[in-house]
């Protein structure tokens, strides 16, 4: 087996050095100004989206927000006004777009990807990628693994947007569409499991549900980006006092493991959609928040870690999607006193980030959150992939008017309940954990002991997100047996 993961490893060094391929670490995504000066002098002439090895080095919160040839800067984020939350407290909320394909999933493709690469378990002169998603997981791997000399698999529900699919084309994926919505994740697995068994060692399964390594990324950077944020903008007395993200893989909710160890006293809560309260009601169902995929608990989730669960209703966000994206909702919207800046910069929240500002807002409202409270959130992407779900909403309900958006604007934004919210007791996150057994044990041949240690092993979860320093010197080692950080130096 050693020998094997040896020659594996040889063949990922070379296929490296054959297309000049540079890993970036995860300290120097955390920081940018880390990177080599040479590097940074050639991503000049690179575009935010090239399909450019060097690219690797903007998987961060800190690309300047420019299409080509930009350098790095300070987190992209905005700060949402009570003038569109309704509440006293200051909701935060950290830029995607601005990511290589627009979607910070690049990152958290990176990690499950990277790791085995550097390990020697990923060979790709003969396998493949496969990343099975509900969205923007496989459009990032798709693009992580074309730059880093790979072939991948994208697997994803045939009713996602269209814009997805057109996408992974034009980087030559291989796409496989599962029936039914962003509900339906088992079908996914069912997909998966259909490919392995034809075609055995050929393909490398990286299941953004049960790869540490998506919520090590954002362990690592995510949660770091937060905090730079925070010490940035705080004011006398301001607290870091809440994170809200939608479940999805719960890859971004590794970053709340490294805000834990800096803020201990702050509040998370895990989103997902109403019409499918898995969480909060061992429930089931469809929804239309793409990205949040849901009826099962990702293995990666470390539910201990979680004080609420709030639910959203998908109708409400499709509505307010619609104020964000209409002449008639930022009329509405400057009448109200939001700026005209921030208006302009709306298409900047996806629909899933839409539903991250929802939760947010209900957070802040549920624990009477003041002008000192600072809660923060995702917008993962932006409408970029999302406009032919506005097209959609033109055909059947019309124009978008005045009317509707004073509508959504009081009754969706100023109205938001506490409704459909639970904070959680020692049973609560003991049910929600138990969950698992049924996907992960059942039908993925996880095992009861590591299921048990997740749960009662207080070293379990500390050391799954360890493993950032041990990557970042695998990495370092890789870089250095390819020779091609040389050239940069």
């Amino acid at each position: 087996m050693v020998e094997n993961k040896q020659k594996i490893l040889e063949n990922t060094i070379q296929r490296c050095r054959e297309k000049n391929i540079v890993i970036p670490t995860y300290e120097q995504m955390r920081n940018p100004e880390l990177i080599p000066e040479k590097i940074k002098a050639e991503l000049k002439k690179i575009g935010l989206w090239d399909l450019n090895s060097l690219n690797l080095f903007r998987l961060t919160w800190k690309n300047e927000p420019v299409e080509k040839g930009g350098g790095f800067g300070k987190v992209n984020f905005l700060e949402l006004p009570k003038e569109l939350t309704g509440v006293e407290a200051r909701i935060m909320i950290l830029i995607g777009k601005f990511f290589p394909t627009g979607s910070h999933k690049v990152g958290a493709t990176f990690g499950p990807l990277v790791e085995k690469l550097v390990h020697g378990e990923f060979d790709p002169t003969t396998q493949k990628a496969l990343w099975p998603s509900t969205g923007n997981y496989c459009r990032g791997g798709a693009y992580d693994s074309y730059l880093l000399g790979c072939d991948s698999i994208a697997v994803l529900p045939e009713e996602m947007s269209r814009e997805r699919f057109d996408w992974l084309r034009e980087v030559g994926a291989e796409i496989f569409a599962t029936p039914g919505s962003e509900s339906n994740v088992k079908e996914i697995y069912d997909k998966v499991k259909e490919l392995q068994t034809e075609r055995g060692d050929e393909i490398v399964n990286l299941n953004q549900f049960s790869e540490i390594g998506n919520a090590v990324w954002h362990y690592a950077v995510t949660g770091p980006a937060m905090e730079e944020v925070f010490e940035q903008e705080k004011k006398k007395n301001d607290r870091f006092s809440g994170l809200f993200l939608t479940q999805g893989s719960a890859g971004t909710l590794g970053s709340a493991e490294y805000l834990r160890e800096i803020f201990p006293a702050y509040k998370v809560a895990a989103g997902e959609a109403l019409q499918c309260p898995t969480l909060l009601l061992n429930g089931f169902g469809a929804h239309r928040i793409e990205g949040i995929g849901d009826k099962h608990v990702p293995w990666i989730h470390n539910i201990k870690n979680m004080d609420m669960v709030i639910d959203i209703d998908d109708q409400p966000n499709i509505d307010i999607m619609r104020l964000f994206n209409s002449a008639a909702g930022h009329k509405l919207l400057l009448e109200k006193g939001v700026s005209r800046e921030l208006v302009d910069k709306l298409h900047l929240f996806g629909i899933s980030s839409i539903a991250n500002i929802m939760g947010a807002i209900k957070m802040a409202k549920y624990y009477e959150m003041k002008e000192n409270d600072l809660v923060f959130t995702v917008s993962t992407d932006s409408m970029e992939m999302y406009q032919s779900r506005i097209e959609e909403e033109l055909g059947n309900r019309g124009n978008f008017t005045h009317e509707n958006a004073a509508i959504v604007y009081n009754r969706d934004l100023m109205g938001l309940k506490t409704d459909n919210m639970l904070e959680l007791n020692y049973y609560d996150k003991k049910r929600m954990h138990n969950l698992k057994y049924f996907t992960w044990i059942e039908q993925q041949g996880k095992t009861v002991e590591e299921l048990n240690a997740q749960w009662y092993d207080e070293n379990y979860w500390k050391e799954q997100f360890g493993k950032v320093k041990e990557w970042d010197q695998k990495i370092t080692e890789f870089n250095r047996k390819t020779g091609l950080l040389k050239k940069y130096e």
